[in-house]
Order: structure tokens, then C-alpha cells, then sequence
């Protein structure tokens, strides 16, 4: 999906806050950074999305000013966390009237643990949307054909998002197991590390590399783009009978790939929220070829 104005302005107006935050450098040098960040964002290609132009731009500061800020400890302690409500957020989902529809609802609410919308991930917000979980809803006709094709396919790829958020995948995924039994499931998570988004090591962390196969998709990007990813992910996918991607910068980065695609996301910026006509941090369930947009 081809970026929009907003996100070009948003991706332009971060970069300039990041920098004015930073007291230990002197007006020349910021301007040098913003004009070889506005030299990336203007010299892309047509359809290059959004977070292949955020790794660009990671590039580009390290260039600058060396690593970026490390989210090891902070995924660590995410994950920690999300394990600790884990026993509860399962009994809830066993309760439910509807396991798997619940069990959809929580992992989509752990798409708020997200470093590359916000610079704060709020506490109080995320056990806000995990209590409110149970009171939301799915768009009734994809959750239909989700079913439809969740009881006919052989394969699923499940492609995650955030750390902490993992969590909640693998209560999904385990619902999945139980309901459909004969389905393989496969996971698909960043092959490097691109912000707080989830790993091989996050896997690892939270158990998830017990119940299914786990592979890296080969890139840093907080996204999941064909082109780029392994030939091994690339088959994976392009295989697979049913995929669920999880978060914004996966809808970005794989929506329009003509693929059998659920995406499954909160809007947490200011464009989702305009584009999907919702309220922040409101969830979405859509499949690939039901949105529309002028100029996509």
C-alpha cells in the first residue's frame, strides 16, 4: 500500500520532535538530519509503504547519531507482564459464549503495545482495553467467513505484530488448536529487530515455539513486504489457505497482495482513525480486497 500524504507529514513531524528533544545538538546539525530524512521520504518509489520508509529513516539516524534507543528490556518487560494476566485473559476466553470470537478480541486489543504509533506505551490504557475486551465486537460477516474458511483450510500463517501483544496471539492460536484440530499453524514474526515488534526471541519467551512452528521473516521492518522477506516466508504465505496479520504496519505493508488475508488491528493514529471513520484505539477485523481508498 502506497503511503499517504499524512503519514509522509506524520513520519516528517516524529523526526523533527525526536530531534528537538535532543539538547546536545546544535541547530545545523538537526537541519542536516531533516533534509536527508525529507531526502528518503521524496526519493522512494511509488508504492513503497510506510514502514519500509520507517526502516529507511532508522537507517538514516544511526547514520547520525548511532543506534537507536534499545528495546530489548522493554519487550522483555512486556511480555513479562501480558504472562502474568495470561491465566485470567484464558479462563475468560473458555467462559465466553464464543471462545474464538473472544479469543480474536484480546489479541486484537495487544495491538496497543505499539512503540512505532506512540512514544508511551499508557498502562492504564492497555488494562483499560484488555477489561473492555469481552464488551467488544467483530464485523459479523468477516467473522463468518473467517470460520468458513478456518473449517476448509489445511494451513494457517499467523503473522504478529508486537511483543506483549504475542501473548494474546498464542491464546488465540491455541483456540484455533482446539476448534480445529487438523488446521497447521504457522507463525511468522520479524526476522531482526524493528522496534518492539515481536521475534524469534519473544517467541521464545512466551512459549509460543511449543505449540507451532515460529519463522523469522528475514527483515527489520515493521511490516511484513513480499518482496523483501525470505523466499522460505514468501512460500510460507503464498501457500497458506487462511492468513491473519496482526497491526497497522502489516495492513500497510501486505494489504492489496491479493492473498487470502485477515487483517486484525487497533486504529492508533490519527490517519487509521480518519481513514476507517473510527474512534482511537477502536479495532478492526477486515479482509484483503474489502477496503477501498481514493488513490490506492
Amino acid at each position: 500500500m502506497q503511503v499517504s500524504a499524512a503519514c509522509i507529514r506524520c513520519m516528517a513531524d516524529r523526526q523533527e520532535e525526536r530531534i528537538q528533544r535532543r539538547t546536545d545538538l546544535d541547530e545545523q546539525i538537526k537541519a542536516k538530519y531533516m533534509k536527508a530524512v525529507l531526502r528518503v521520504i521524496g526519493e522512494s518509489k511509488d508504492g513503497t509503504s510506510a514502514p519500509e520508509l520507517v526502516e529507511e529513516i532508522s537507517k538514516v539516524y544511526e547514520s547520525f547519531f548511532g543506534k537507536e534507543q534499545e528495546y530489548t528490556k522493554i519487550k522483555y518487560e512486556h511480555n513479562e507482564k501480558m504472562m502474568f494476566a495470561e491465566q485470567e485473559i484464558q479462563s475468560n476466553i473458555e467462559r465466553a459464549e464464543d471462545p474464538l470470537a473472544q479469543a480474536i478480541l484480546y489479541a486484537r486489543t495487544g495491538n496497543y503495545i505499539d512503540y512505532g504509533a506512540m512514544d508511551v506505551v499508557d498502562e492504564g490504557i492497555l488494562k483499560e482495553l484488555i477489561q473492555k475486551a469481552a464488551q467488544e465486537t467483530l464485523d459479523a460477516e468477516n467473522y463468518h467467513s473467517f470460520r468458513q474458511d478456518l473449517e476448509q483450510a489445511k494451513t494457517l500463517v499467523y503473522v504478529t505484530d508486537n511483543c506483549g501483544e504475542i501473548v494474546l496471539d498464542k491464546l488465540l492460536i491455541q483456540e484455533m488448536q482446539k476448534q480445529y484440530p487438523a488446521l497447521q499453524i504457522a507463525v511468522l514474526v520479524r526476522g531482526r529487530e524493528a522496534l518492539n515488534d515481536a521475534t524469534i526471541e519473544d517467541a521464545e519467551q512466551v512459549g509460543l515455539m511449543k505449540l507451532v512452528p515460529v519463522v523469522g521473516n528475514g527483515t527489520g521492518i515493521a511490516g511484513t513486504v513480499l518482496e523483501k522477506i525470505t523466499e522460505e516466508a514468501r512460500k510460507l504465505l503464498k501457500e497458506a489457505d487462511v492468513i491473519l496479520a496482526k497491526g497497522q504496519g502489516n495492513f500497510e505493508s501486505m494489504y492489496g497482495c491479493g492473498l487470502d488475508v485477515y487483517y486484525l488491528f487497533l486504529c492508533k493514529c490519527d490517519w487509521f482513525v480518519k481513514r476507517f471513520g473510527l474512534t482511537k484505539n477502536a479495532g478492526v477485523f477486515l479482509r484483503e480486497g474489502e477496503y477501498h481508498e481514493a488513490g490506492y
